[in-house]
């Protein structure tokens, strides 16, 4: 048997190489397939003859899988995801393209040559040259976890076993257009109010610092020694205070923010910071809403898409955005894992509110929960 050096995909996208054992370079290159991995590059060792020289070494470009890479310079701040919106028109003319009767391969090199985001070029590319290979487009699509999610690889997945792939892409798009649109909506909610407290602190800080201390020696004029109301040197107070300390208090705004950021970064923090946002005035009922409406939507269209239950919860709890929905939404897998409601779960966790969990429990005793899951969205 031949022995072949091979570079190689594993399912992260990450290179690896080494050396194998095969009939042929083909051989090799199925085995390294059934691994799991998607092979660039396969060439044959070289043998060498008792006199030290090279006697028989096959030609590379038999063995070669998909296209010379292209040289690598020294790129500074590389951008390597692609905004959503670019993703969501590549994902309905896809679709479009595949509804048409195109083959998939055709449609994916014809998106390539119009498409003008760099980035999603090249991963165009790469898509194609996977299939090409013999990959199957959902795991040509797992190779670029940066730019398609679990949800993205899984609903193509199961478009794939099940026939389907035009309408999972379809639906796909249309999840990324309604996600998209919340976003946008909940945007737009948050940025008044954002807007108006940040210009009211700006304010009175402005005031605090250099009105508040002119009025004090007018205050004394006008009372002598009487003493000036509580609330009078209360404000007095803090504006001596930002005035003398105003370093102090910079350094403590630094600090609270170093320490969110740290305590965020640990599960239990980051459950705890989440929780907060839920129940938080002003923006808590706009999270909430924001968190369930993202957690059925997400389930739903898997579902929807013929992702088994126990794969879609997983999923959705990987894209929850909320620790603790993701929670909640663990429970749940656990619940329907043992052969229980998916309902209790939910109200136990005091996240969904009433009608949600009704609305879920009808839409499960009626054999209609993705339908319903859909509407809550």
């Amino acid at each position: 048997m031949a022995r072949f050096n091979y570079v190689a995909l594993d399912a992260r996208g990450q290179e690896a190489s080494g050396l194998l054992e095969a009939t042929s370079s083909n051989s090799a290159i199925s085995q390294l397939r059934q691994a799991g991995y998607v092979p660039t590059s396969v060439i044959e060792e070289a043998i060498i003859s008792p006199d030290g020289k090279e006697a028989r070494r096959r030609t590379p470009t038999a063995a070669r899988v998909t296209k010379p890479r292209a040289k690598k310079g020294i790129v500074l701040f590389q951008r390597r995801k692609v905004k959503s919106k670019i993703l969501m028109i590549f994902t309905r003319q896809l679709a479009t393209l595949i509804d048409s009767g195109l083959p998939l391969l055709r449609s994916l090199n014809v998106l390539a040559k119009q498409e003008r985001d760099k980035v999603l070029k090249n991963t165009i590319d790469k898509l194609a040259d996977s299939v090409q290979s013999g990959s199957t487009f959902s795991d040509a699509l797992a190779l670029h976890p940066k730019i398609f999610n679990d949800l993205y690889v899984n609903m193509i997945k199961a478009g794939e076993v099940g026939g389907v792939l035009e309408l999972v892409l379809t639906r796909l798009s249309e999840f990324q257009e309604k996600a998209s649109k919340t976003k946008n909506k909940v945007l737009s909610a948050m940025v008044y109010p954002v807007i108006v407290m940040t210009m009211a602190v700006g304010i009175m800080c402005f005031l605090l610092v250099f009105i508040v201390p002119r009025f004090e020696a007018i205050f004394h004029d006008l009372l002598g020694d009487k003493p000036l109301p509580p609330v009078t040197r209360f404000v007095l107070g803090v504006s001596g205070f930002m005035q003398h300390h105003g370093l102090v208090l910079l350094a403590a705004i630094v600090a609270i923010v170093v320490i969110y950021n740290f305590i965020g970064r640990t599960r239990k923090g980051r459950l705890v910071i989440d929780i907060f946002k839920l129940r938080m005035p002003l923006f808590g009922n706009l999270n909430r809403k924001t968190a369930i409406s993202r957690f059925a939507r997400t389930l739903g269209t898997l579902v929807t898409s013929g992702v088994p239950i126990l794969q879609a919860l997983n999923i959705t709890r990987e894209t929850a955005g909320n620790a603790a929905i993701a929670r909640a939404i663990a429970r749940v897998h656990d619940s329907v894992k043992e052969g229980e409601s998916i309902v209790q779960p939910l109200e136990a966790s005091k996240a969904f509110p009433a009608m949600v969990v009704s609305m879920i429990d009808v839409g499960e005793e009626t054999g209609k929960l993705p339908e319903m899951l859909l509407k809550i969205a």
